[in-house]
């Protein structure tokens, strides 16, 4: 990851005597393009009063005159919502608009479980069947083609409110309201569900609608669309109107996340509202949250908050186990080399497949699917990605639809998937031989704010910071960077680490910082925040980023054994490989340019370069060739390798695997990999057992298949050229990950003339 410092002309000194700017937050909005008059005048004043004229968004009228037809006949009336936050607080918003003026209005939250994601054509029939005469979409709808088509031709009419993006065709409608609708006219394009919601909540009633933008603010940060521009004053002023809030079903549900009323910002929606209210669609039924936000009464609220709150637990603790569950079948199965994680249990609970997904993906640096079988035995679950590693899961995993894939969807870095057991081993192969087709993406950019110092920081310059936010989506909070920052009082924390950054304590969650790191920090980047401890509020970072350096008492020295760092640290000018076959993976894992490697048999001069040997030589000859270079220094990691092992598969092991071929011949080579497992072994060790049987002449290809040998004859393991080759690689490879500093830098400086 690289960063970016943002750079912008600075306010006039007329704009920050106007407002009354405190240097740091006169810098803050010159840095987001906030720079007028105009603009800052909107950004500190404007209300729902100043939103855009409702009737600007696409077909509003039609849906306006739709829905007074219905009011105005007692036309019983259906909203169809979704079972997220925002399809939770966009129904909500919905319902009580319509009940507000007197309609006959009921609705329907999609079960994730039996009914799927979006328009379900059985739910529309009943829908249909059951009197209903004008059904409205909140938060879906744009992809319904067939469950529209059915509605209207059943005399049933369809508006469709929706912000996701369309389909090649669009939904026959009676209206489409849709904040990013091709030529529209209406000045803002990314309201979530609940913003939309909340839009024509403005038109109907005709007027402001304040009381529904606590409701559009949780839906806006939890389904994480813009919070700049009219996303700004929905999620400011929702904010200010949560704090303050009447709604028993809000005040319960704060009640229960811990918060307390008047200090309530975004982090703690996203954190503390939004997933309480997701828990419901997770494990159960959305409707339960639907329920609680129209709750009239504390004690009808209070009942409902608890059983929302009984899931939000009930979530947690799935998510916990499953991540545990997932971690042990990683290492069971010997997934850790491969460059793609697909983890399968029947017994593993949909809900919770995303959010597990994310945190394996994040944990081991892999791309990850992780599938469930559900009532109807199908493979269900979701995948994730991210930017860090390259890949994108969108393009990887699409063109499998409607072969390995029975249904897919999503985007570059999540997505949901369904298929049959049987196609569950080659969505596996399929899934690791996309991550080799796809190109590096280029290095990720992230930006910062410019550089601060620490004896600068306190209450007061947070207070600033607050003066830029609310944050999120299109306006991220400010991060800054400290340059060599002096550290100390580290401690390890069950989920990463804290320590002082000079008169600062410091967080961090998501960078690994081990205390051997530490002095080859040379500059952190940091957002600020307060801690409350035993009744004191405090500063402190949290850190966002990491750049390493070579730390001063390292300088002079020529070799440096760097094989017990678990980063890359990346401060290296090259990075040397000896096996050609690792050059894709290094790029891939620890995303090193293609520029930045280099193979250690080529005559480039890297007299003026810091290097970094990160895989391992298969020989002494091949180390002692890299040490007899000259380097500026030399960074000694052996991160990387191809072996089975660290050590050779027993002579059992290579019976179980005869055993196993003799009862199932004629498979490719990847179908007797899926057995690793149950044979005790890690795919590699298997692969490695395959590949001497067919030394030995054990085994033959047929085709793509592998079968016996017509011809077998008695023979030694030894007899395989391959095997001892290996056999003697693996010991001079676990000879040089073992032996102590001081005898590997005596080695590689050339005082000591004893072969490693």
């Amino acid at each position: 990851m690289k960063w970016q410092e943002r750079k912008a002309a600075p306010l006039s000194q007329e704009l920050i005597d106007e407002y009354q700017l405190s240097p740091l937050a006169a810098k803050l909005f010159s840095l987001r393009g906030i720079d007028t008059a105009e603009k800052l005048n909107f950004w500190f004043t404007a209300t729902e009063a100043d939103l855009a004229d409702p009737y600007l968004m696409h077909d509003m009228d039609k849906a306006v005159d739709r829905i007074n037809q219905a009011l105005d006949s007692g036309e019983k009336i259906t909203v169809y919502g979704d079972y997220d936050a925002d399809g939770i607080t966009a129904t909500t918003i919905m319902v009580e608009m319509l009940g507000i003026m007197g309609g006959d209005v009921h609705y329907f939250i999609p079960n994730r479980f039996k009914d799927g994601y979006g328009p379900s054509l059985d739910r529309y029939k009943e829908i249909v069947a059951d009197g209903t005469k004008l059904i409205i979409t909140v938060d879906n709808g744009v992809t319904g083609l067939e469950e529209v088509a059915y509605a209207q031709e059943h005399g049933v009419d369809v508006i469709v409110t929706d912000h996701h993006t369309f389909k090649d065709k669009m939904p026959e409608a009676c209206a489409i309201v849709h904040c990013n609708y091709p030529g529209q006219a209406y000045p803002f394009d990314d309201y979530c569900g609940a913003g939309v919601a909340y839009t024509i909540a403005r038109a109907v009633l005709q007027d402001t609608a304040s009381e529904f933008l606590e409701l559009a603010m949780i839906g806006t940060i939890g389904d994480m669309v813009k919070v700049s521009g009219e996303g700004h004053v929905i999620v400011k002023r929702g904010l200010e109107l949560l704090n303050q809030t009447a709604r028993p079903g809000l005040r319960a549900l704060i009640a229960n996340a811990g918060l307390t009323m008047g200090q309530i910002d975004e982090t703690d929606i996203g954190f503390k509202i939004a997933p309480r209210l997701n828990a419901c669609g997770r494990l159960d039924d959305a409707a339960l949250a639907v329920k609680l936000l129209l709750a009239e009464t504390p004690e009808e609220a209070k009942q409902l908050a608890d059983r929302v709150e009984k899931l939000n637990t009930e979530r947690r603790e799935l998510t916990a186990q499953t991540t545990l569950e997932a971690e042990q079948q990683v290492v069971k199965q010997g997934y850790q080399s491969q460059a793609t994680l697909t983890l399968y249990d029947p017994d593993w609970h949909e809900g919770v497949m995303g959010l597990v997904a994310n945190r394996i993906a994040d944990e081991y640096h892999k791309p990850t699917l992780m599938l469930t079988k559900n009532g109807d035995g199908m493979i269900k679950g979701s995948g994730r990605s991210s930017e860090k590693f390259g890949f994108n899961l969108f393009d990887a995993l699409k063109p499998l639809e409607g072969t390995t894939l029975t249904q897919f969807g999503g985007h570059d870095y999540a997505c949901g998937l369904s298929l049959t057991l049987d196609k569950l081993d080659q969505l596996r192969e399929d899934f690791e031989g996309s991550f080799q087709k796809q190109d590096h993406l280029q290095e990720t950019v992230k930006q910062y704010d410019g550089e601060i110092k620490p004896l600068d920081v306190s209450l007061d310059a947070v207070s600033q910071l607050a003066l830029v936010g609310p944050f999120g989506t299109d306006n991220e909070a400010p991060v800054f960077s400290v340059t060599q920052p002096k550290i100390s009082g580290f401690r390890a924390m069950k989920k990463g680490c804290s320590f002082n950054v000079a008169n600062v304590r410091a967080i961090d969650f998501d960078h690994k910082i081990t205390e051997m790191v530490l002095p080859f920090i040379d500059k952190l980047y940091v957002s600020l925040s307060t801690n409350t401890f035993r009744g004191k509020t405090s500063v402190q970072f949290q850190v966002a980023g990491v750049h390493y350096g070579q730390p001063i008492y390292l300088a002079q020295q020529k070799v440096v054994d760097f094989r017990q760092q678990e980063d890359l640290l990346g401060f290296a000018d090259k990075y040397l490989l000896f096996d050609p076959k690792n050059a894709q993976l290094a790029q891939k894992r620890y995303g090193i340019p293609a520029e930045m490697l280099t193979m250690a048999k080529d005559d480039e001069d890297l007299s003026e370069q810091i290097v970094t040997v990160l895989d391992v030589p298969a020989n002494p000859d091949q180390l002692n060739f890299v040490l007899a270079k000259d380097y500026k220094q030399l960074y000694l990691r052996f991160q990387l390798d191809r072996l089975p092992g660290k050590q050779l598969p027993g002579r059992e092991a290579f019976g179980r695997v005869w055993e196993y071929f003799r009862a199932h011949p004629g498979q490719k080579a990847n179908n007797y990999l899926q057995a690793a497992g149950q044979l005790g072994l890690k795919p590699e060790g298997l692969l490695f057992i395959l590949r001497v049987f067919f030394t030995l002449d054990f085994v033959k290809m047929e085709g793509d298949k592998l079968v016996p040998s017509p011809n077998l004859t008695k023979k030694s393991l030894n007899d395989s050229g391959y095997y001892r080759s290996v056999k003697a690689q693996i010991a001079f490879v676990n000879r040089l990950r073992t032996i102590s500093t001081n005898e590997l830098l005596r080695y590689a400086n050339g005082l000591s003339r004893r072969r490693i």
